[in-house]
């Protein structure tokens, strides 16, 4: 893990069979804003968008959210999540740590629905979950490795 002291740029992944939302965060504010939706091709991660990506950012730290039952134990998508982040290390050559994700798809969605109660009467797009989602992800892992009081 970088010195928790340096600024750092983090990418994080809220990863999906079908989409995968991503958010870009740093360590000074410890927030991260929702950035853009991957969608997946013949089963694969668009890796062209992932590199793109890394290197607009150029993030020191890559953050995957990893899903677990209620009672701790592990997905069904454990598997297929580690096998993202291992190529996600080979094909970009930096750290990635992973992220309890257990229910940020649920708060992203109420995060969404409470703010366009006063607004517009809009259906909540997946893909502005899975972005928020991602966000989420990453601002966890932020409160628990950086800004830990």
């Amino acid at each position: 893990m970088p010195d928790s002291k340096m600024p750092v740029t983090l990418l994080g992944f809220d990863f999906g069979l079908k989409r995968t939302g991503v958010a870009v965060g740093n360590t000074v504010t410890g927030m991260a804003t929702p950035e853009c939706v991957l969608y997946s091709r013949q089963g694969q991660p668009d890796w062209e968008k992932v590199s793109r990506l890394i290197t607009q950012w150029r993030p020191d730290l890559l953050v995957v959210g990893m899903p677990q039952k209620t009672d701790g134990s592990v997905s069904t998508m454990h598997d297929t999540i580690e096998q993202f982040i291992q190529a996600l290390k080979k094909r970009s050559g930096l750290p990635v740590a992973m992220m309890n994700e257990t229910l940020s798809s649920r708060e992203a969605e109420e995060r969404l629905k409470q703010a366009r109660q006063a607004g517009r009467k809009r259906k909540v797009g997946k893909e502005e979950v899975d972005q928020l989602a991602a966000a989420i992800i990453l601002e966890n892992w932020m409160q628990e490795n950086v800004h830990a009081t």
